[in-house]
């Protein structure tokens, strides 16, 4: 007995050293700048990006968002991708904001000037901080339908919302170019360039969250392609902020058990995903599903380029018009 408990110990103890060294050494790699990612962005005027504003969430923190004056009866609350902040979303604001919306776009904290750069403190602290900036829009909007958009990372957290009890909180969804979990058929390998992960960490980290330790998860676990042009831009997330911005494992079952309106759209000429398995995974569960396909856009080209930003406008004023009988 005394030989089989001092093996099962060693046994421990050679695991953990496993995982240690897993977690020490095991950082992810940038990769060049992609620039697929950063060239669209030069033809976006930037001569009229809205001010930075803050609001306090729950744990105090000031949070940043700009804000695009509509006329008050439609809400848009409109979420960036990885690694940028709420001013790549601006030629799309503008127009969404053209279309009658008033349109709020936070920085999602861990970007920008937004809390700790690339780290949040747990995971839900995002969909936290969301519920905390619709309770400060309600008061001022107080009759509005408000609909949630996200774009590629942003993307996948509307559908993490969507599987959440913050979903009560919107009248109705749209994800652009979505971010899905890792494993998803839709992502291109490497997510077409713009993405390195640390996998073993990984590994390491869920192993560990898994018995309840959490003391690790502020360790980078994957790095972006951006260009060191863009200073505002966030190079690598933690596996905390990794794990929340993003849609969870359980996304299809969530929409399927939506009731809310919801469209999806996606360039045909995506460089991180494979546009056309957007619309047979997502209508296994809503065969009824808005599904548009932009033709000759890349990912990018969905917030930028004129077809792209048109598409979104279209899709937003159709799942929001009134209902007649």
């Amino acid at each position: 007995m005394r030989k089989l408990l001092w093996g099962l110990a060693c046994l421990i103890v050679a695991v953990f050293g496993v995982l240690g060294a897993v977690l020490a050494f095991d950082a992810p790699v940038k990769p060049p700048p992609m620039a697929a990612v950063s060239n669209p962005f030069a033809n976006v005027d930037f001569s009229d990006l809205a001010p930075v504003q803050t609001y306090s969430a729950r744990d105090g923190v000031k949070l940043g968002f700009r804000v695009y004056a509509g006329d008050g009866a439609k809400v848009v609350v409109l979420i960036h991708g990885s690694s940028d902040d709420g001013s790549g979303m601006h030629a799309l604001a503008k127009a969404l904001r053209d279309a009658g919306a008033s349109v709020y776009v936070p920085d999602v904290r861990g970007h920008g000037g937004t809390g700790h750069r690339g780290d949040i403190d747990y995971i839900g602290q995002l969909e936290d901080d969301l519920a905390d900036f619709v309770a400060v829009l309600r008061p001022i909007h107080p009759n509005a339908r408000v609909t949630l958009i996200g774009f590629s990372s942003g993307g996948g957290f509307v559908l993490r919302v969507m599987a959440s009890p913050y979903e009560k909180l919107f009248d109705s969804f749209i994800t652009i170019a979505p971010a899905l979990p890792p494993g998803a058929p839709t992502i291109r390998p490497g997510t077409g360039g713009w993405v390195s992960v640390a996998l073993p960490r990984i590994i390491g980290l869920q192993v560990l969250n898994r018995i309840g330790i959490t003391w690790f998860n502020g360790l980078p676990i994957v790095a972006f392609a951006t260009s060191p042009k863009a200073a505002h831009l966030t190079d690598a997330y933690s596996f905390r902020l990794a794990v929340d911005f993003g849609a969870t494992r359980d996304y299809l079952a969530a929409l399927g058990r939506s009731t809310k309106p919801f469209a999806l759209l996606v360039g045909d000429s995506d460089e991180l995903f494979y546009a056309e398995r957007f619309a047979p995974l997502f209508r296994s569960v809503r065969p009824e599903l808005g599904v548009t396909i932009v033709p000759g856009i890349g990912h990018i080209g969905m917030i930028v380029a004129p077809e792209g930003i048109t598409a979104v406008r279209r899709s937003f004023l159709n799942l929001t018009a009134p209902i007649r009988n």
